[in-house]
């Protein structure tokens, strides 16, 4: 499928164009310098022959001033500035207009610093060509800085003081480590730990050292690291705080008005309206594209929701959005239809990445060969006494629904919720009364279940499967026979299953004749079955004889596939990075639960 040019835009909200695709090397050439003249400074005041290049004051001030402190300070100062310069190295390249502002500032303050130094410009062949070249290409190049801040909240106020506590002190204890030979005295880790805990907050530490500038200098960067780590966490909690993606209730309630009309046409179109997504509008409010944000990918699951006429609309509006904040805009999942307007209405490109299993109700049997792997296991489960129960969510009572989330979070233990283009996300919500709950149970208790929601007025969507780990196997087959088995009495004609990640390779690749590379793409997909169960999935769902429907994903470049890639898997938490928590940070110090 080969994309086309976007066309002429008329919202206004899409009239700045495609700039995040134009000379892609400006930010990438800004943040690799910005990166490198941040390491420059602190290497040199980390090395000390270095710092002695750099020591600012001698030449101008007079012997009666004290300039051993002014020296710890400019010192601290270039600690600082390289510290900021290497975190808004990751900003410039994401194009963010503060961070464009922001490394002006500081290079500016190192010019001042440099003509304090040698006011006649005597050493200005060392830093001119970097740092004049840097400033002149910041100015020239301003407009491809454009993005506005990303949306955050106070939690990140949490993040950054741990972030920068924990750099301060590696600083601190580096610099006493390279300055180890002239400290008075034991210079054990203890000691050492102690001098940088208190030289943070300002105190005088244990250490002594045999130069007054060696101690002025270590004082004055600690003294700085903790003043910028205490000024960045209260600018972060006291500035207006932006909420987390969040589907607003007006915004739900338009979205289940479009799928009450078009909710045929996709299976992933329920799964729209999970509540840790935002919603983008087309002009005429017709059609809409749910996303989230993940990594700086604004990840979209699924086609537009609403009238497909409509759909340009939507999504020129959620590429203007993508640019705005320099974001990479990716779809997820989209049907062949969905990846045609896609790829017809921007410079994007769709690659077919899996298939979906969708399960005909009226063809489907038990009987024959091809079934007899699923009619035994089933067959054996019932034998051993366990029944099947399929219930409208809406008809489960209170009792039921809370069985349902206390067994399934009990099976699932302390691994981590996975899902987010065909998963809700929650369950027996009263908004959602038109989901199915399909129930195993042996002897007045609950084993496994599944869950499905709508799939327009006559289908289903599998979305979560639970199951005690010390039930029988087989569980699964026999719920999803009795769901399939108790259908045409819910009025549903199809059914969509779990979704196979590049099926055909793994189909193809084990054929007679399969060429070397796709034997290789298809080793190299068994290889990584190990963690995310491809082959598995797939030969799951092989088993119900469905219709394979493919599934696209839509990106800009093939540069930027890699980070689609590890967007989409944290989407579908497949990789969960560390985060503190205040729950945790509470047990750890011991002060009770969290409210």
């Amino acid at each position: 499928m080969q994309p086309t040019r976007a066309r002429v835009a008329t919202s206004p909200a899409a009239e700045v164009g495609e700039r995040r695709s134009r000379r892609r090397w400006v930010p990438f050439a800004a943040s690799l310098v910005t990166l490198i003249l941040g390491v420059r400074n602190i290497a040199m005041v980390v090395r000390p022959h270095l710092w002695e290049r750099v020591k600012v004051i001698d030449h101008i001030l007079p012997g009666t001033v004290d300039t051993a402190l002014i020296h710890g300070v400019a010192a601290a100062a270039l600690v600082v500035a390289g510290g900021l310069l290497i975190l808004l190295s990751h900003a410039l390249r994401r194009r963010k207009r503060r961070a464009w502002q922001a490394v002006l500032v500081i290079l500016a303050i190192g010019f001042v610093l440099h003509f304090l130094h040698r006011p006649d410009l005597g050493d200005a062949p060392a830093w001119i060509p970097i740092d004049g070249t840097m400033v002149v290409g910041l100015l020239v190049y301003r407009d491809e800085f454009f993005a506005v801040g990303d949306p955050r909240t106070r939690w990140r106020a949490l993040y950054a003081f741990v972030g920068l506590a924990v750099a301060s002190f590696v600083i601190g204890c580096l610099l006493i480590e390279v300055r180890r030979g002239q400290v008075i005295g034991s210079a054990s880790f203890d000691r050492v730990v102690e001098h940088v805990a208190c030289g943070l907050v300002g105190v005088p530490g244990p250490l002594r050292f045999s130069g007054d500038r060696t101690g002025d200098l270590i004082a004055a960067t600690l003294v700085a690291m903790g003043a910028l780590t205490a000024l960045v966490t209260a600018y972060l909690v006291f500035r207006p705080a932006e909420p987390r993606a969040m589907l607003a209730p007006s915004d739900e309630q338009r979205m289940r008005d479009l799928l009450a009309v078009q909710g045929e046409r996709d299976s992933l179109g329920y799964f729209a309206l999970r509540r840790d997504k935002s919603v983008v509008w087309s002009t005429t409010g017709k059609a809409c594209v749910a996303y989230r944000v993940v990594s700086g990918v604004m990840l979209a699951s699924g086609d537009p929701l609403g009238d497909p006429e409509a759909w340009p609309g939507a999504i020129k509006e959620f590429m203007a959005e993508a640019e705005r904040h320099a974001w990479v805009p990716a779809v997820l999942g989209c049907s062949e239809l969905g990846g045609e307007v896609w790829t017809r209405e921007t410079d994007m490109s769709a690659l077919e990445f899996g298939d979906e299993a969708v399960v005909d109700v009226a063809e489907f049997s038990l009987e024959g060969r091809t079934m007899r792997n699923v009619r035994q296991m089933v067959n054996r489960v019932e034998r051993a006494g366990y029944t099947a129960e399929v219930t409208r969510v809406r008809d489960l009572s209170r009792e039921q629904a809370t069985a349902y989330r206390e067994h399934s979070a009990s099976w699932r233990g302390t691994e981590t919720e996975r899902g987010y283009s065909m998963a809700l996300g929650r369950f027996a919500d009263p908004n959602d009364g038109d989901c199915v709950g399909v129930a195993a149970m042996k002897d007045g208790m609950l084993r496994a279940f599944l869950h499905f929601v709508p799939w327009g007025d006559d289908g289903l969507s599998l979305d979560l499967m639970r199951r005690d780990r010390a039930a029988d196997p087989g569980l699964n087959e026999f719920l999803i026979t009795a769901a399939l088995r108790a259908c045409p009495a819910l009025g549903v004609k199809r059914v969509s299953l779990n979704f196979a990640v590049f099926r055909s390779a793994l189909e193809r690749g084990g054929r007679l004749g399969a060429g070397p590379i796709l034997r290789a793409w298809r080793g190299l997909l068994v290889f990584a079955s190990r963690w995310f169960q491809i082959e598995s999935l797939y030969r799951f769902n092989a088993k119900f004889q469905p219709e394979w429907v493919p599934r696209y994903i839509v990106y800009p470049a093939g540069r930027d596939l890699p980070r689609i890639a590890i967007a989409a898997l944290e989407a579908e938490a497949f990789i969960v990075w560390p985060h503190p928590r205040i729950s945790q940070l509470r047990r750890l110090l011991r002060l009770g639960p969290a409210a």
